[in-house]
């Protein structure tokens, strides 16, 4: 598979080859698999403190010599904890059990639960390559939503990771024309409900995804400016930032010397 590597200008300036990683089979159910195990992975355990609601002696017998006993008294069965005595008569109050005040739940979360999705080493490297695949497939990527025109894929040459101003990334896509797809992410969503009042009151849009031959290098830190944009270093990349959601493939704009270390280095081979 060979595709064009774009200037600076969107003009075309070589052909190249395309290494074999983007050669794969386009899997939905495998790339799926490869983002709910990194997804799940970084799940907090949580749940209720060991002992939570059981803190107090709420035993009470119901046998008919007992001393400090229920029998005959006409209640119900409710673990009870003794709160004052006259002689034999006592004054309890229920105590323990999921419908009284300060009972335990009836099914809390465990913090011992095991959240994590497991996924073989070969699996999620067949997974990463389908998405990697996915990203040269127009039709799959304007499957999220993503405004494409005609240029596509883009793979851009290497003094793109030297850009050190955001609009002049802005500039770089406008002249591709991705004017559309920066005017999609920059529309943002108020969050309906409870969760403007959580620290997530706005709703974004995944955008592009540049993805370099380093992390650290100038476009990092401009690109990563823009709403909905992401930046990545090619050795980094999994099937959540491939594919967010997990679902088809995300818009990715590729340096040259990615390209050369996904060959070289036979990286999710």
């Amino acid at each position: 598979m060979r595709a064009n590597v774009l200037d600076l200008n969107g003009n075309a300036a070589k052909n190249i080859e395309l290494p074999i990683q983007f050669d794969e089979e386009y899997r939905p159910d495998i790339i799926r698999r490869a983002f709910m195990a990194v997804r799940t992975s970084k799940r907090q355990a949580y749940g209720s403190k060991k002992g939570a609601g059981m803190r107090q002696s709420a035993k009470l017998s119901r046998r008919r010599r007992d001393f400090k006993g229920a029998y005959g008294k006409g209640i119900s069965r409710v673990p009870r904890k003794t709160l004052t005595r006259r002689g034999t008569q006592f004054y309890w109050i229920g105590a323990n059990s999921p419908n009284t005040v300060g009972g335990m739940r009836s099914h809390p979360p465990k913090a011992e639960k095991i959240w994590l999705e497991e996924i073989n080493i070969k699996e999620r490297r067949k997974a990463i390559r389908s998405a990697l695949a996915a990203t040269m497939n127009k039709e799959i990527v304007m499957q999220r939503g993503h405004k494409i025109k005609n240029i596509f894929p883009f793979i851009i040459d290497s003094k793109i990771e030297n850009i050190n101003k955001t609009k002049d990334v802005i500039n770089f896509l406008e002249k591709v024309g991705l004017h559309e797809e920066i005017k999609r992410t920059n529309e943002v969503k108020i969050r309906s409900g409870a969760g403007k009042k959580r620290g997530r009151k706005y709703k974004g849009k995944r955008g592009i995804l540049f993805i370099l031959s380093k992390y650290n290098c100038n476009l990092a830190k401009s690109a990563r400016n823009i709403e909905g944009c992401d930046v990545a270093a090619v050795n980094n990349i999994n099937a959540e930032i491939l594919a967010p959601g997990g679902n088809s493939s995300r818009l990715c704009i590729w340096s040259e010397t990615a390209i050369e270390k996904l060959a070289k280095e036979r990286l999710f081979l």
